[in-house]
């Protein structure tokens, strides 16, 4: 009985994970599907499109191609709290499994604060960016 709850809960794991990757990509996939249906239908019909939405397409294509000094400056804010969190954790580990077996307090303590350190060196790293960028002049 045991071995199936492993089982099943790695299916269960894997099935999310997949679930949590592709169910936005399908659904964006789907809008753009359904966007470009009715612009098809209108060209077919006659009508013109309007330069609202020619302009409002292509600064949505050209807004996602180039990463905005505000956008550096959030992201690594939240990267680096994501990091302070997993530290924040594996200090929370260390300091309770302390009262059963040091080893595996260092253990589980270290390797849950070395996992946050990846999220908050990648902050670090986009405050450099936004550090660089602050002073170029907005394109």
């Amino acid at each position: 009985m045991g071995e199936w709850i492993g089982v099943v809960g790695t299916v269960f794991f894997w099935t999310f994970l997949t679930a949590v990757i592709l169910v936005p990509i399908y659904l964006r996939h789907r809008d753009r599907s359904q966007m470009q249906e009715t612009l098809r239908t209108a060209l077919e019909k006659g009508q013109t499109l309007p330069t609202e939405l020619v302009t409002a397409l292509q600064n949505s294509v050209a807004s996602k191609t180039m990463p905005t000094r505000e956008g550096d400056l959030r992201r690594g804010i939240v990267l680096i709290a994501v990091g302070l969190g997993f530290c924040a954790l594996g200090y929370g580990l260390w300091y309770g499994l302390m009262t059963v077996d040091d080893t595996a307090a260092y253990i589980t303590g270290g390797c849950t604060a070395g996992v946050g350190a990846i999220p908050g060196l990648i902050g670090v790293a986009y405050l450099l960016l936004w550090a660089t960028k602050r002073n170029t002049p907005a394109a």
